[in-house]
């Protein structure tokens, strides 16, 4: 499997099928099949993209306050499936590897492959929306010139972070690379070890 080359396409089908709809509570439909890798990054990417506009939303300046705090919270909860994705596509990653004997003198990479695929995922959609606010026919010239400028380092980058990513994988299957994974064990979710949280619970 040429991994970058699969996982642009289904990450831009994942964007495409978000906005036949466009609306953040739109329905996750994945034809992956289950277990599969293809079906982990399709998912990856649709949380991605249904955040990217609660995003968007949250800085409309006239949002009720009540209503920002509901997008807080539900931005707070996609944050973490998005932390969990990452998680299982290292798994799946860690289980092809498994077999692979690392060299001695094996390098540690700074991140893993799961989260270079993270950074390209959200790259995806930094090209799809700069794409269309570049050839925005209702913004002015200028406006569309700077953005096709952004647009251009844009797919720069996609290159190079395709080709690191299969240049990283390659290291790893070659033992060049150890391949190490450390959960993120993220403290504010969790209420026992969130003091906000567990002197909460403490003072009932």
């Amino acid at each position: 499997m040429d991994f970058t080359r699969t996982a642009w396409e289904i990450f831009n089908r994942s964007i495409d099928d978000y906005h036949l709809i466009d609306s953040v509570d739109a329905t996750e439909v994945n034809v992956y099949p289950d277990e599969s890798l293809e079906r982990l990054l399709y998912s990856k990417n649709w949380i991605d993209t249904v955040q990217w506009h609660l995003e968007d939303i949250i800085r409309d300046e006239n949002i009720e306050p009540a209503e920002a705090l509901r997008l807080k919270r539900r931005i707070d909860a996609s944050n973490q499936q998005r932390t969990d994705l990452v998680e299982y596509i290292d798994t799946w990653f860690l289980k092809k590897f498994q077999n692979t004997t690392p060299r001695q003198d094996a390098k540690i990479n700074t991140e893993t492959p799961a989260w270079a695929v993270d950074r390209l995922s959200i790259l995806a959609l930094k090209i799809y929306h700069m794409s269309l606010e570049a050839n925005r026919e209702s913004a002015n010239e200028e406006h569309r010139i700077k953005c096709g400028h952004k647009l251009n380092v844009l797919l720069e980058q996609q290159k190079d972070l395709t080709t690191s990513i299969d240049q990283l994988l390659g290291d790893i299957e070659n033992g060049n690379v150890k391949m190490k994974v450390y959960r993120q064990m993220k403290m504010y979710n969790d209420e026992s070890l969130n003091p906000i949280l567990y002197q909460k619970e403490h003072q009932k």
